[in-house]
């Protein structure tokens, strides 16, 4: 069945006899979405921490265990590898063994990991301006103060 998500509520896609799509809600205003949602499925792949760093950082380039736990500050080893295994597992990374000595792995996006790309620019990009904005409100904020204190104080 065919799922489609319209302002916070994921629908059943009916079709009627006379061949004219319906919508019939599956939940009102869920706090989570339908398990068969996509937008469950996709926001389950990109939720928790450092995933999406971690499809960031192997977008561009295969990238070395020890060039994301370099790039990823903060992010322990255990938790590194746990979360590349269920991007893996998953279908979004791929890990390539090159014999070598020692051997080399490296980690990539797969093509459907690729089709992320955009949705994490996108958060980036709103990332940024969201930043932008809490300072400039803190600088406002600032100026507000400085401007009310008396004067040789």
């Amino acid at each position: 069945m065919e799922y489609m998500t319209i302002k916070r509520h994921c629908y059943h896609k009916v079709t009627t006899v006379h061949g004219s799509e319906i919508a019939v809600v599956i939940g009102a205003r869920m706090k989570e979405p339908h398990p068969d949602c996509p937008l469950g499925e996709c926001t389950m792949l990109i939720s928790g921490t450092w995933t999406p760093n971690i499809i960031w950082y192997v977008a561009d380039e295969p990238r070395r265990f020890s060039d994301l736990k370099r790039a990823l500050t903060g992010i322990s080893s255990k938790v590194l590898t746990t979360r590349l295994r269920k991007l893996e597992r998953d279908g979004v990374v791929l890990m390539t063994v090159k014999p070598s000595s020692p051997p080399t792995v490296t980690y990539e996006l797969t093509e459907l990991g690729r089709e992320l790309r955009p949705v994490i620019d996108a958060i980036v990009d709103v990332g940024r301006r969201l930043k932008e904005s809490k300072l400039k409100r803190l600088d406002d904020a600032q100026i507000q103060l400085s401007s009310s204190s008396p004067a040789g104080g």
